[in-house]
């Protein structure tokens, strides 16, 4: 299945279950891959509104608010994502997290 087709078949799905978070994740996710980083913004932050995030989520809304030249709101979604990432025990994760941030903070 290719990229456009995929992602057609997960927006009907998410049409269908608006409420199904992980599926939400995916949409994102394939809209980010697809260059539409404005709409992977806007679902991610629908998800984590609606999800127990471990901080990957944080991080790919971090990396694409820093992509989108929105620094100061990618700063907030790296630290709250290393904040869940401690929270569920995920320490490299944090650590990676923290990289980023550290790279991305003036």
């Amino acid at each position: 299945m290719s990229a456009p087709d995929r992602l057609a078949a997960l927006e009907r799905m998410l049409e269908n279950r608006p409420d199904d978070t992980r599926l939400r994740y995916g949409v994102a996710v394939e809209y980010l891959k697809a260059g539409r980083t404005e709409d992977g913004v806007r679902e991610l932050r629908r998800y984590l509104a609606e999800a127990d995030d471990e901080g990957n989520g944080w991080g790919r809304l971090g990396a694409a608010l820093a992509e989108l030249g929105r620094g100061n709101e990618a700063i907030e979604a790296y630290r709250t994502g290393i904040r869940a990432a401690e929270r569920h025990g995920h320490p490299t994760m944090a650590d990676e997290l923290r990289t980023t941030l550290e790279d991305l903070a003036p």
